[in-house]
């Protein structure tokens, strides 16, 4: 084989490769606890970015976007409510209009202390925006603590900023 054609060939893998990367699906590693016991530390999963383009994310979701406070890198987390619902927590319990969520997945590693965020008055999520929570409550960086720099809550996601879905054997 001649190099040229071999350097192209080496051209054509390396782009379709990127191109896969960066419109299709993309390799991520699960690097804290706050999905646990759901995604597991060290986990390698696959990042759906395609999926994105053509369906809007539903509750339970579990999305990848890119966090509103710093370090402003991507986050992985669970969409709870979505533009147009009502959501609040009362003592670590969440509701979505007005209705107790049945949360198997969540996790509690403080459950007797009253720690920031588990507490809120309800609050609409606007159109197009997501309220996203770790599911590892009492050790996730998320919705019920986010602050912007006047220490106002961030309480919502714009959609936009979702990156894609999050799939693997969980």
């Amino acid at each position: 084989m001649k190099l040229g054609r071999l350097l192209f060939l080496i051209f054509l893998g390396v782009a379709g490769a990127g191109g896969v990367r960066m419109f299709f699906a993309e390799g991520i590693y699960v690097a804290t606890g706050s999905m646990l016991p759901t995604l597991q530390v060290g986990s390698f999963l696959i990042l759906d970015k395609m999926t994105i383009n053509f369906s809007k994310p539903v509750p339970g979701d579990i999305v990848v976007f890119l966090a509103p406070v710093p370090p402003k890198k991507d986050m992985i987390k669970r969409v709870i409510a979505v533009g147009g619902d009502r959501v609040e927590m009362k003592k670590k319990k969440v509701f979505v209009n007005g209705e107790a969520l049945d949360e198997p997945y969540v996790q509690y590693t403080r459950s007797n202390s009253n720690l920031k965020g588990d507490s809120f008055e309800e609050e609409t999520v606007p159109e197009g925006f997501l309220f996203l929570l770790g599911d590892n409550r009492d050790e996730s960086n998320d919705a019920s603590m986010w602050k912007d720099e006047d220490g106002e809550p961030i309480r919502f996601i714009f959609s936009a900023r979702v990156r894609g879905y999050v799939r693997g054997f969980y």
